[in-house]
């Protein structure tokens, strides 16, 4: 796992853990042997039937699911970077949509934007275009200011817009 993954996972796990639900790392997933019952039926809840190739796995960081049904909420991608990652989340959010069990879960991309594709609306950069139009949002850890919009957000609003998600508010 790595740090950027962990880090993320530290700061939300409390506060999404208070809302009744619960948080794992894609990782533990892909072990095929010894999964407890819960989370094999997360991980069914969350493969992606490529029909005669068979069920797999999408490339997610973090999986927050309820635990009462392990029916999957969201997934979140992390990167320090954009690049070739926020493409790939994007192609992950087309292929979660495409089938009634997993339409439902939402897509999220987490990053401190290092190299600022993100911040500004105009001229829109590749990957702030993918995430306005392909992810159902993505949040930018940082401490500089950032041309928000309803997709891109501060970190500061994840659990506030996971809350409306749940319909807590």
């Amino acid at each position: 796992m790595k740090n950027l993954e962990k880090l993320i996972q530290y700061i939300i796990t409390d506060e999404v853990e208070e809302l009744g639900l619960k948080i794992i790392n894609g990782n533990q997933l892909e072990k095929t042997a010894n999964l407890s019952k819960e989370l094999s039926q997360v991980k069914r809840n969350l493969a992606i039937d490529y029909g005669e190739f068979g069920l797999h796995l999408p490339d997610v960081d973090i999986i927050i699911y309820n635990p009462n049904d392990c029916k999957i909420l969201a997934v979140i991608s992390s990167k320090v970077s954009l690049r070739e990652r926020i493409a790939q989340t994007g192609y992950w959010k087309l292929k979660l949509s495409q089938d009634t069990a997993t339409k439902h879960i939402k897509v999220y991309f987490i990053t401190p934007d290092e190299d600022g594709t993100l911040m500004k609306k105009k001229p829109v950069k590749k990957g702030r275009a993918i995430v306005e139009v392909d992810l159902d949002g993505s949040y930018v850890l940082t401490e500089d200011k950032i041309e928000e919009s309803n997709k891109v957000k501060l970190f500061e609003h994840f659990i506030d817009d996971l809350k409306t998600l749940l319909k807590f508010k």
